[in-house]
């Protein structure tokens, strides 16, 4: 997408943040929910806003749309890009966002995280496993679902790498089930260190089934967090039409 383009696409983007601060505020004020359930909901609006405005995100959202989002999960889904966020918020849920601690002091886009509830994480902290479990669990335990990139970044190839247990140690521990979410397509949208907008491509976002955590301890954490990698891996592979080698990065060459 050339420059011009991507210039229009900012300030659409920037008139949508200055449009929906006062309503967030204004729904914060009056959210009574431990869970800032509609202040939270009103935000993911934001995100499904900025991906329409955006002419080369062409989205498809498959799979298991249809859940009861007052019962909790902990969501996880592989992470390519920024544009990942706006694009999964298309997905009709609440949903906390587990996201570092630097996005909450970006001005507008951070003050409305913190508004909606979302969980910073320090990662400078040395209790931040401590700290983001406790957010986590109180949301969880006021009916509302938690989502983690458990890849902790984005993949700078496309492949994926290697998961985090937190937010599995989460689920495990919390008795909550897994909920995994694919995406695909969104390694140019928004490259890194890059203000203009990638070439057209069509994302696809799947939601799989729910994994239970029911019966299980923290010595099946391994197993469990390389269950769910592998569903998503599959799915990467099934889209791509390629070997599960090439598109895992803890493959050996």
């Amino acid at each position: 997408m050339d420059a011009f383009k991507s210039v229009l696409i900012w300030g659409g983007v920037l008139a949508l943040l200055l449009i929906w601060l006062p309503l967030i505020a204004i729904q914060r004020l009056f959210d009574r929910d431990p869970a800032r359930y509609k202040t939270g909901r009103l935000f993911r609006k934001l995100g499904k806003a900025i991906s329409r405005i955006n002419p080369n995100w062409n989205l498809t959202i498959t799979g298991k749309t249809d859940i009861d989002d007052r019962r909790p999960y902990v969501i996880v889904c592989n992470h390519l890009s920024q544009a990942d966020i706006p694009l999964i918020s298309n997905i009709p849920w609440e949903m906390k966002w587990v996201a570092k601690k630097e996005l909450f002091d970006v001005p507008l886009l951070g003050w409305m995280m913190k508004m909606a509830g979302d969980i910073a994480v320090d990662r400078r902290s040395r209790n931040r496993k401590e700290m983001t479990f406790r957010e986590a669990r109180h949301y969880l335990e006021q009916n509302c679902s938690v989502i983690f990139f458990p890849e902790g970044t984005r993949s700078r190839t496309g492949k994926l790498n290697r998961f985090a247990r937190g937010a599995f140690e989460l689920a495990v521990t919390e008795n909550v089930p897994i909920l995994p979410l694919v995406i695909d397509g969104t390694q140019n949208c928004l490259p890194k260190k890059s203000w203009k907008f990638g070439t057209a491509r069509h994302i696809k976002l799947k939601v799989l089934e729910p994994i239970s955590t029911k019966k299980l301890e923290v010595n099946d954490l391994e197993k469990l967090t390389d269950e769910v990698r592998f569903v998503i891996l599959s799915q990467l592979s099934e889209w791509r039409k390629k070997p599960i080698a090439e598109i895992d990065g803890l493959a050996r060459n």
